[in-house]
């Protein structure tokens, strides 16, 4: 009977440490996970004729995309090769909106 109390006992002291990891699971990782999942679902559903910001708030519409870069059309004569990870959202105006 000795064994067992004492085996509660420290399952008692490590309940609190036990209990914080959990909740920073739901905190931190958990809602990590899911933007993850959503940037790359962004990315992945770029295509031609999308018009984007890139993370330096640069605006232009995607002439072309490969696996790793885009070019932006930011005027009639100017096109910019970014990567594809330097998108940041779809554009909208706010008529779209």
């Amino acid at each position: 009977m000795n064994g067992d109390a004492s085996s509660v006992g420290t399952f008692g002291a490590y309940l609190p440490m036990i209990i914080i990891l959990v909740a920073m699971y739901f905190v931190l990782i958990l809602p990590q996970k899911k933007q993850q999942k959503k940037r790359k679902a962004l990315l992945d559903s770029l295509s031609a004729g999308d018009e984007v910001v890139t993370i330096g708030g640069i605006i232009g519409l995607i002439t072309h995309l490969d696996e790793t870069t885009v070019l932006l059309k930011l005027a009639d004569s100017t096109e910019v090769r970014f990567l594809r990870s330097a998108v940041a959202r779809k554009y909208e105006t706010e008529e779209e909106k």
